[in-house]
């Protein structure tokens, strides 16, 4: 059996000598690896770079087996975002962690089209960093563990949300978190007012939000580690937006 999709690619894995295992996110068949012959060579692996989109076709004798796939690229955003280490940073980061925690082989379109809108906006957007946390919330509420940030959980106050649970995903207001302050993470304004202004500590604290979440409800659930290029992204991001701080370190990690 065969059929044919548009895809961006999340890894490479080689195998043998000559070949290598690639896992996509396809617009209609989800996450799906196959086997590229001769995805080692110079050409493949141009072609076969995390981000990149590609236009595939998947082969296999049974739906069930590993396959193979023919790729041709259709957008080069790795090579689009190579000399710059942040952006080339969130890209890898995106895709590992959707290689990592979205289940095989079942179709995702809401969650493709996210990705196809974050790629965009880490090529074009300066205002990326801000892309990524909404992506990353996105993300989780897509895999179903959905951030409540519409009203304080304590005490229904839609006012001054400035905490988020991290039992409940759900926001508290200043005054309601005040006494357990330290316990909290911070919410980002930008997260609750799309018009809010956000410098580098609104997006470590977004960053914190979704490492915390992603860490907690998707990896922790089964057994596994948060991928390292998204472990090292907030690291990465702090740099490029206050170079001479050094900073990075997220909050409740």
């Amino acid at each position: 059996m065969e059929w044919d999709d548009d895809g961006v690619v999340l890894s490479v894995r080689t195998i043998g000598e000559t070949s290598v295992v690639l896992s996509l996110l396809t617009r209609d068949h989800g996450r799906h690896a196959g086997l590229v012959r001769g995805g080692v060579g110079r050409r493949a692996r141009g072609v076969l770079q995390p981000g990149n989109r590609v236009a595939c076709r998947w082969q296999g004798r049974l739906a069930e087996h590993l396959g193979a796939f023919g790729c041709e690229l259709s957008a080069a955003t790795a090579a689009a975002v190579l000399q710059n280490a942040a952006p080339l940073a969130a890209v890898v980061a995106a895709c590992a962690v959707l290689d990592t925690a979205l289940p095989e082989r079942e179709p995702l379109p809401e969650i493709y089209e996210a990705l196809l809108g974050l790629l965009e906006a880490v090529e074009h957007d300066p205002a990326w960093p801000l892309a990524y946390v909404r992506w990353e919330v996105g993300l989780l509420a897509s895999l179903g563990f959905g951030l409540d940030l519409s009203a304080c959980a304590l005490t229904g106050t839609t006012e001054s949300l400035v905490f988020v649970s991290p039992r409940t995903g759900r926001a508290v207001s200043m005054e309601a978190g005040a006494p357990w302050q330290p316990r909290l993470l911070a919410l980002p304004a930008f997260l609750v007012d799309p018009a809010a202004p956000a410098g580098p500590s609104d997006i470590a604290a977004g960053l914190a939000l979704g490492s915390h979440f992603l860490g907690r409800c998707v990896y922790a659930e089964h057994g596994r580690e948060m991928p390292a290029a998204r472990t090292r992204l907030p690291q990465v991001i702090a740099r490029m937006l206050d170079p001479g701080s050094g900073a990075g370190a997220e909050r409740g990690e």
